[in-house]
């Protein structure tokens, strides 16, 4: 990325605003950039846990597998899933409140005497994937922020940093190359006067 400057005093001090802006975000960005990745890693940990403990818990219920033929579909379904928004490391994320059930009443006396804990079981099945879901998600939104993050800083410390140091310091350059010529016209001048005022 190239810098934008002029050779004056007035460009060299909005450089070195810049540089110091920049200069002073750096460390900010680098701790967001770390609390982000730790963040996302925390959130792939505890889906990929979830996921593991609903494949766990559909396992120890594959020996009633023949029950659920007879289990009426319509006695349970998820009604709602409350959200609420957290916001970790300043990236909004969704975090599980409540998961709301809807069940049909059934007779005890007419039904299969273990319905009462099939919708259990699906409950606890449902609730499972469903937080996995919400942390995968969790997941996805603050990787793609820690790339954000990741850019500026790159961004930061590779070009714009070292653009505007390179920037200031030709500047600096050329206002003391011009102050060094601007002295020595001034000697010239100074000695040819002195020699004119000898001569006369």
């Amino acid at each position: 990325m190239a810098i934008k400057f002029q050779f004056n005093k007035t460009s060299l001090n909005d450089l070195n605003k810049q540089l110091k802006i920049r200069t002073n975000a750096l460390p900010t960005l680098k701790n967001k950039e770390s609390a982000l990745r730790f963040e996302v890693k925390r959130a792939k940990y505890r889906s990929d846990e979830l996921a593991n403990r609903l494949e766990s818990v559909l396992r120890s219920y594959q020996h009633i597998c023949g029950l659920w033929n007879e289990f009426r579909p319509d006695l349970i379904k998820v009604k709602d899933v409350n959200l609420e928004t957290v916001k970790v490391a300043g990236v909004k994320t969704p975090s599980l409140k409540e998961i709301i059930f809807e069940e049909t009443p059934f007779n005890f006396f007419t039904q299969p005497f273990w319905y009462n804990e099939g919708i259990n079981i699906l409950k606890e099945l449902s609730s499972l994937g469903i937080e996995s879901e919400i942390y995968r998600e969790k997941m996805r939104l603050l990787d793609f922020s820690r790339k954000k993050t990741t850019q500026k800083v790159n961004l930061y410390e590779k070009v714009q940093i070292p653009g505007y140091q390179e920037a200031i310091l030709k500047i600096k350059r050329f206002i003391e190359d011009e102050e060094n010529l601007s002295k020595a016209s001034q000697k010239i001048v100074k000695n040819r006067h002195i020699a004119e005022e000898e001569g006369i």
